[in-house]
């Protein structure tokens, strides 16, 4: 199996996804959404938990691998001693089944080609049924029903528990595959053409893409990542992923091994920001609505993470058939996290609706009464320690993040009602508020001895969120405070020129075992505090070295292990792209994004 995350490129359709390995084959693929179970899981497990791998026969890994410039189409070639072939994988978007493409098309000489079909519903647990019907190869199990044809047809035959086709293709010379999914329940859906899909997938792609309205340095991995973030949202509801991926470790061999198929709070004003700056208020609309409807509700009953359409149940599972990624264990489905108390994510939701109000998204008549209602909660409820930003499983405590996010809910309603007269809201209390909340993190969460903000209230550990205080405006970027604690973490938590979290080799606060990689997102928060602290020329050098790790088609996990060179935990992960863009358009200049 693939040994790296990085062997993976991304292909999805807006509404679930799939990761394709350099061998050809997709490890990964659940059906019909993010976060439904997988048919191929290979990616966990071997080639029995499901995978679907095109290559000339006899091959191993791909001579080479690209994106179509500005697109979701994944061009993959070997070249062999018979000729050269290429393997081209979409998912175009879907009008009502989701489908994947796969067509295979001679380059050169005369090149024979293996396909080999493992299906294997609810990650790799359940071996359909397969049968022919009208040309097609049909796998129903449950639920789930797949169909499979080729155009033109070529012969395929049943071995080992799986579907295999042989052919050869000349130069010029087209099969393409398509693979269908549908309720079992249901009739077959209409049957795509996939030559007219492929046209218009990477019509369709390079459009969007050339809404961006960026123009600096770095602009084609600034492009990769916002199609990046395109692919990891839920078309229907607008909600974005965190990835498409469940489990895969951010320790290798280890236990850090989550669900990250669901729509994190944490990532929303991040999010929202890098949209608009990049001139996509479309989908900058889509993910306010889609947190509005989200949110609703008690605000006592507000959680860090929602399901795709909004859905609050995400019960955390392990899947004991499945081995792991390099044996990592345990694979779990659904996240525990869910029930956490987390104060940051009120910041998080009314500094995302701030900014939707002052960036001119239509508002919604409901969306300051709901602001209210969450400000109404933080009055009484903002002293509580919580599990804080990292999710963390030792134990509630007064983290300094949480109260720095606390005063950010203040301040922007503080700041809302002074810009908008006409909304009523408790001025005076809210201002009250923001002072106490700001005077009691200056005098409980910052150590005078090393002049810097420590992770919680009376600790010693330090914590890469604290870089986002100046970028929140808690403290302006030259406060002696600000640079005193980015030194300090930089010092600290630097792992070869990156950025830990936090400490977790002495660490009990996360309640696991110790080791994780470098964290990209707060790596990339470095080079911007650098920068807002006049650190310029280190600000863009580690820019530089942290776009340098995206893999061969430009995509990043959530971490990184400078020892190993190799990306560590969920993959592609959302919330490094945005950093990525965010950095780039700080580094660069927000001008230039229009």
């Amino acid at each position: 199996m693939n040994a790296r995350i990085e062997d993976y490129a991304l292909i999805g359709d807006e509404q679930t996804a799939a990761l394709v390995g350099k061998d050809g084959s997709i490890d990964w693929l659940c059906l019909p959404r993010f976060d439904s179970g997988a048919c191929f899981a290979r990616l966990l497990g071997d080639e029995d938990h499901g995978h679907w791998r095109i290559a000339p026969r006899g091959a191993d890994v791909c001579t080479r691998r690209a994106y179509r410039p500005d697109t979701l189409v994944l061009d993959t070639e070997w070249e062999t001693a018979e000729g050269t072939v290429r393997v081209t994988d979409l998912m175009p978007q879907r009008e009502r089944a989701p489908d994947l493409v796969r067509i295979v098309e001679g380059v050169s000489g005369r090149v024979t080609v293996h396909s080999t079909l493992r299906l294997r519903f609810d990650y790799g647990s359940i071996t359909p049924w397969v049968r022919r019907s009208d040309g097609h190869r049909v796998a129903v199990a449950g639920p789930d029903s797949v169909w499979l044809r080729s155009e033109p047809a070529v012969h395929t035959w049943g071995e080992d528990l799986g579907t295999h086709a042989e052919f050869t293709v000349a130069e010029g010379e087209r099969v393409a595959f398509v693979l269908t999914w549908h309720p079992s329940h249901e009739r077959r859906p209409p049957l795509i053409d996939p030559y007219e899909a492929l046209e218009s997938s990477v019509t369709d792609w390079r459009g969007w893409a050339r809404q961006c309205r960026y123009d600096g340095p770095y602009r084609d991995a600034v492009v990769r990542s916002l199609i990046t973030l395109k692919a990891l949202t839920y078309a229907p509801t607008g909600g974005i992923v965190a990835a498409p991926t469940t489990s895969l470790p951010e320790q290798p061999g280890g236990v850090r091994n989550w669900d990250y198929r669901y729509c994190w709070l944490r990532d929303a004003t991040l999010t929202l920001g890098v949209l608009l700056k990049a001139g996509y208020h479309e989908e900058a609309e889509a993910w306010r609505n889609w947190l509005l409807r989200a949110v609703a509700g008690n605000p006592a009953d507000l959680q860090i993470m929602y399901g795709v359409a909004g859905e609050r149940r995400l019960p955390e599972t392990e899947l004991p058939w499945l081995p792991g990624f390099g044996g990592a264990s345990p694979v779990r489905t659904g996240n525990a996290a869910v029930d956490q108390l987390q104060l940051d994510v009120y910041g998080e939701v009314m500094d995302s609706l701030s900014l939707a109000r002052s960036s001119g998204l239509p508002t919604k008549p409901h969306m300051w009464a709901l602001q209210r209602s969450l400000m109404t909660f933080l009055e009484s409820a903002w002293r509580q320690p919580d599990e804080g930003l990292w999710e963390v499983r030792g134990g509630r405590r007064q983290f300094v993040h949480s109260k720095v996010m606390v005063w950010v809910a203040a301040d922007r309603a503080v700041q809302t009602l002074e810009k908008h007269r006409e909304l009523r809201g408790d001025l005076e209390g809210w201002r009250r508020l923001r002072d106490e909340v700001h005077r009691e993190v200056c005098e409980k969460g910052f150590d005078p001895e090393r002049n810097t903000f420590t992770q919680s209230y009376g600790s010693r550990e330090l914590d890469a969120s604290l870089l986002l205080i100046p970028r929140v405006g808690f403290l302006p970027p030259d406060d002696p405070r600000v640079v005193g604690t980015v030194d300090a973490i930089r010092d600290d938590l630097g792992h070869s020129g990156f950025l830990r979290r936090y400490d977790t080799d002495d660490s009990v606060v996360d309640g696991l075992p110790s080791g994780e990689g470098a964290f990209l997102a707060c790596s990339f928060w470095l080079a911007d505090a650098l920068w807002l602290t006049g650190r310029t020329e280190e600000a863009r050098e580690l820019f530089d070295r942290l776009v340098g790790l995206c893999n061969d088609v430009g995509l990043l996990a959530e971490e990184y292990d400078p020892l190993d060179g190799r990306q560590l935990g969920n993959f592609p992960q959302a919330f490094s792209h945005i950093g990525l863009v965010n950095t780039a358009l700080t580094l660069f200049g927000c001008e230039q994004a229009g």
